[in-house]
């Protein structure tokens, strides 16, 4: 048993390194190629924080548990508003203000039924993962232009500043480094997020069998709580620089990219029947936490605000849905 414990902590700390480096690679190759910070922050980036759960969920069909993939994709989410912004909104009550992530909701609000209704008849499939991928393309495009023609209005309409987007996603781009030392990290990034992947979901799984706990549950709750800590960093750091709109933007984007491509991973590969509590208890969850989110941040009367007391609930939701989890896994 320890050892199963050291394999997750290490794949935990390990699966972060790696994201950070197979991000920090892709993106310096792309600078040094001449592609923009923006265009790098909105795709490189943005992909890259799901990176983690991508590859888990890729591993763990491989090894033959896609049910804990789909706990991954779905438990991330949930994990990401109500336990990532809980915290981050205890720590500073954020401010939402901007056009792009008003465009994002109903974005994010469509993928999520699209995937229910993917998912409705019990089953992932071959079929519903290559449309899920084929969205995340899509949704890479789209966020790409939406991300340029929101730059050039920004110049348009105050040509002596910077767009704030791209300065920030500009800070986070190393510019020094060589397209050699760029490809270096990109490989090594790679290479130790497969390995550490194979390490967590091997300690994870084993747990799961040793307390006779099902996959999907080790997906809902070890699993996603490990994947979403970049998540959690990234929204606590952004929040401390009263970058709040890049706070909520991360998660509402590695909420996208969590549907489509974590769950796109598996259906591809292996596909899945899934268990009934999935529809029953997991995803009706995922959907009223993110209906929460949308009448806390969006400001029906102004500018929209996440406070503490807002934070407290998201936070109590959760703790509640993991009491909940605890409760039908003892049945």
């Amino acid at each position: 048993m320890l050892l199963n414990i050291f394999a997750i902590l290490a794949g935990f700390l390990l699966l972060i390194w790696s994201a950070d480096r197979f991000v920090i690679g892709a993106s310096g190759i792309a600078l040094n190629f001449g592609v923009s910070p923006l265009i790098i922050g909105l795709t490189i980036v943005g992909f890259g924080t799901s990176a983690p759960e991508m590859i888990v969920s890729g591993v763990a069909a491989f090894e033959g548990t896609p049910n804990l993939a789909v706990g991954n994709a779905i438990g991330s989410n949930i994990t990401n508003i109500a336990l990532v912004l809980g915290i981050t909104a205890l720590v500073t009550p954020l401010m939402v203000d901007s056009k792009i992530l008003k465009r994002e909701y109903p974005i994010m609000f469509f993928i999520m039924l699209l995937a229910w209704w993917l998912l409705s008849d019990g089953t992932l499939s071959h079929s519903d993962g290559y449309i899920l991928m084929f969205g995340m393309f899509a949704l890479m495009v789209l966020v790409t232009l939406l991300g340029i023609h929101e730059s050039r209005q920004s110049k348009l309409s105050n040509a002596t500043e910077n767009d704030p987007l791209e300065t920030e996603f500009a800070e986070g781009i190393p510019t020094d480094m060589s397209t050699s030392m760029a490809f270096l990290w990109l490989f090594v990034g790679l290479i130790v997020l497969l390995i550490s992947s194979r390490l967590l979901v091997w300690g994870a799984v084993n747990i799961a069998h040793e307390y006779q706990v099902s996959e999907l549950v080790i997906g809902l709750t070890i699993i996603a709580i490990g994947t979403s800590l970049p998540e959690l960093a990234a929204s606590i750091s952004s929040a401390l620089k009263n970058e709040h709109e890049i706070a909520i933007g991360n998660i509402i984007g590695s909420n996208m990219f969590n549907l489509l491509g974590v769950l796109g991973i598996p259906g591809i590969m292996t596909g899945a029947i899934l268990e009934p509590s999935v529809l029953d208890r997991d995803y009706p969850v995922m959907l009223i936490l993110s209906v929460l989110l949308f009448i806390f941040a969006y400001g029906f009367k102004g500018k929209g605000k996440i406070n503490r007391f807002e934070g407290g609930i998201l936070l109590l939701c959760y703790i509640s849905y993991m009491f909940v989890i605890y409760q039908d896994s003892l049945l």
